[in-house]
């Protein structure tokens, strides 16, 4: 582990404790420009973690503190979420898959971050699932599946009941009120990365599992 401190943060407000973790992609051509753009007091973004496509991780800023990565948007009715997360930052162009040691690396330090704050399963989520429309990291190449295998996030493994209608199972698994397209597209993004076209019975059948998950996830932490 490398550090190569930000001086973009600042205190959680509220004095609230990280209880969620979001991932990102970087969307930039390497992890040194991404690392230069995050430590650049000028741009006033950064995060608390930046992996490398070699499975480099470097901490950039304190988990204490407030890293300035996700931006707008909300998630199971907290907004703020700067305040209340912690920031990861994968090395990707948004058009590449996410190489092996970079993966292994990822699920290092989610394991320890989780740890370190008591941060559930089911509280591990996207920057796409907290701002749809707005934002589209990590995308539809990563691998959330992988992630649950190892107990560091959520993924169904079978299908709910199609006839709940979509925008209620997409409340009870936390995403914020948005444009239907926006939501749907979003949570095919984490979900059901191969879905295509308008809202289909496949749709409904998913988040209602996943609805399902993330109470029982929920209930167990």
């Amino acid at each position: 582990m490398t550090a190569f401190p930000s001086p973009n943060f600042g205190e959680r407000r509220g004095r609230v404790l990280p209880s969620l973790v979001v991932i990102h992609y970087t969307a930039m051509a390497s992890c040194a420009e991404a690392r230069a753009r995050l430590c650049d007091p000028a741009v006033e973004v950064s995060a608390h973690w930046l992996i490398s496509e070699r499975g480099e991780a470097e901490a950039l800023v304190p988990e204490a503190a407030r890293a300035w990565h996700a931006g707008a948007g909300a998630w199971a009715g907290l907004e703020d979420i700067n305040s209340h997360s912690v920031g990861i930052e994968l090395a990707n162009t948004g058009s590449q898959p996410f190489p092996e040691p970079q993966m292994a690396a990822l699920e290092r330090v989610l394991r320890a971050v989780m740890q370190r704050w008591q941060i559930a399963s089911h509280r591990v989520i996207a920057h796409s699932d907290m701002a749809p429309a707005r934002k589209g990291d990590p995308g539809a190449r990563f691998d959330w599946r992988r992630l649950a295998l190892a107990g560091l996030s959520v993924w169904p493994e079978g299908e709910g009941d199609a006839a709940r209608p979509l925008a209620a199972s997409l409340d009870a698994i936390g995403y914020p009120v948005a444009d239907p397209a926006a939501r749907l597209a979003a949570f095919r993004l984490r979900f059901r990365p191969w879905g295509q076209g308008p809202e289909a019975p496949e749709d409904r059948a998913r988040a209602d599992a996943v609805a399902h998950l993330m109470r029982a996830a929920a209930e167990k932490a």
